[in-house]
């Protein structure tokens, strides 16, 4: 095996695109204390700025009514709810990527939902109706937080409508005609306010350039695009509690945000910011990988090389307190979240974490690693070992000659794989418990915690020699700082009078 050499000029510079925004369930389940507990966890963690979901006009957050007062029909908007959940966001430093979903029954053209929860996905029967919806909501969020504020946020338009389970018909026409008097509407509060779509999946990129020729023919306003992207194949194997897929490789994604990057660039909106507002590996809310350590090693090099095409790529989701399919029924159950329930991490979790102790400067970056370089000098690098095969073993060695950044050096080693920092294999050793006890979750947080791992080192003509052996889906951080050694400034010191260390 050939030995990297890693240069000291830097090859380019690593944005924080992988925490700029996280997705969550739809709105109202951001009134529950675990909800809350584990979006605090994430921020403090992972430090994500803004933070997605679903439902903000669904009934369960009381913001759209409709009464008849002497026998005429009126909308009342109540913002009761959404305060109360927007103040917890912004308290906790992390604010609203406004998606604009879904429709309330007082304004639906029809009946058809989506989700456990029956989010309705038919258009409004009274645009003029809607169009006095957006604006009362924008408004009011104006009102409530100030305009300098607001203008930090997005307002995105529906979700997924290329969809048939998420648009009723999937009817792209009819789609251009809500974003334009959503966008319209959003604009009419203030035009700095920025405004956005179509947030489709994977798929149907056909959409997006049609969205982009109709925005432009009919100067409908449009600040940023967004899509899904997701690897997990279709079809599925479906079980009464869990759904299991085959996945793509990773560069499959990466392929996808590289041709609509371009697919924008051929336009008049060459430049415009592009997000990627959910992406995960399965979109399946029931799939187990996403409790895995596969799931980490597989987003590694998503991580890090999506910020080549997109501004923005918005994990889906940073939790497990999650209601699409039902009220989740085990502790663990394949949810998107980051965090499962109980407050437990998962081996995702850390690769974020991982990727957020990372430099600002680029060293080297290939498929299984990159190298980088902190202002104040120390390096940083995360190496991955995705192993998509069944069985045992498939230990691989990465080895890596960097530049020093002094010549006595403290080397640590952080690693979540198969066997650490993997609740979900404790789990499964204790038997699957559904509802686990009190100090069954105690051992799932025990080990959900990275191993540890450091040594001293010396470097060698400005050079320091890394040889690390991976095991299967591992995911390491390895940090290499300076030591300033203060031994000698105690007096009489001798580790050898230490019993068991002569």
């Amino acid at each position: 095996m050939s030995i990297i050499r890693v240069g000291d000029t830097p090859a380019a510079r690593l944005r924080p695109h992988w925490n700029w925004c996280v997705g969550t369930e739809r709105m109202a389940v951001a009134l529950q204390k675990e909800y809350l507990d584990h979006l605090k966890m994430v921020k403090e963690a992972i430090g994500f700025r803004y933070i997605r979901g679903h439902g903000l006009l669904h009934d369960d957050t009381g913001v759209c009514r409709e009464y008849e007062v002497d026998g005429e029909k009126r909308l009342f908007f109540n913002f009761i709810y959404i305060d109360r959940i927007f103040d917890s966001f912004l308290d906790l430093g992390i604010r609203p990527f406004v998606e604009l979903s879904f429709m309330p029954s007082a304004l639906a053209s029809g009946d058809q939902t989506v989700f456990y929860w029956k989010g309705n996905v038919t258009p409004p029967k009274d645009y003029g109706k809607w169009r006095e919806l957006i604006r009362a909501v924008v408004s009011h969020f104006v009102d409530r937080y100030g305009l300098d504020e607001v203008k930090q946020w997005f307002f995105e338009v529906w979700n997924e409508p290329n969809l048939t389970v998420f648009w009723k018909d999937a009817d792209k026409a009819e789609y251009f005609k809500l974003y334009r008097v959503t966008a319209e509407a959003v604009k009419a509060v203030h035009p700095d306010l920025k405004v956005g779509g179509p947030a489709i999946c994977g798929g149907a990129d056909h959409w997006i350039r049609d969205f982009l020729d109709f925005c432009h023919r009919e100067r409908v306003p449009l600040d940023f695009v967004t899509r899904h992207a997701y690897t997990a194949k279709d079809p599925n194997t479906w079980t009464p509690d869990v759904v299991y897929q085959e996945l793509y490789e990773p560069a499959y994604m990466l392929d996808e945000l590289r041709t609509v990057r371009a697919m924008i660039d051929e336009t008049p909106y060459r430049g415009l910011p592009f997000y990627i507002t959910e992406f995960n590996t399965s979109y399946n809310p029931l799939n187990p990988v996403h409790d895995t350590a596969l799931n980490a090693a597989y987003l590694a090099r998503i991580l890090s090389e999506a910020g080549d095409y997109a501004e923005a790529i918005s994990y889906w989701t940073f939790s497990d307190v999650f209601e699409e399919m039902d009220v989740p029924k085990a502790q663990f159950h394949g949810g998107f979240g980051l965090v499962a329930l109980n407050g437990i991490p998962k081996p995702t979790f850390h690769l974020f974490v991982f990727f957020g102790r990372l430099g600002e400067e680029v060293l080297y970056r290939d498929e299984r690693v990159i190298v980088t370089r902190r202002p104040d000098g120390s390096l940083a690098l995360v190496a991955w070992n995705l192993v998509m095969e069944r069985g045992e073993g498939f230990d691989t060695v990465l080895q890596l000659d960097v530049p020093a950044p002094g010549n006595d050096l403290f080397v640590q080693r952080e690693t979540v794989d198969e066997d650490h920092g993997n609740p979900w294999k404790v789990w499964r050793e204790l038997g699957r418990p559904r509802f686990p006890s009190k100090s069954q979750v105690e051992r799932l947080k025990k080990a959900s915690v990275p191993l540890f791992r450091s040594e001293r080192r010396t470097a060698a003509g400005g050079r320091l020699r890394l040889d690390l052996v991976l095991t299967k889906n591992e995911v390491t951080l390895v940090e290499i700082v300076p030591v300033r050694d203060e031994t000698a400034t105690y007096i009489g010191l001798d580790d050898r009078k230490i019993p068991s260390y002569g």
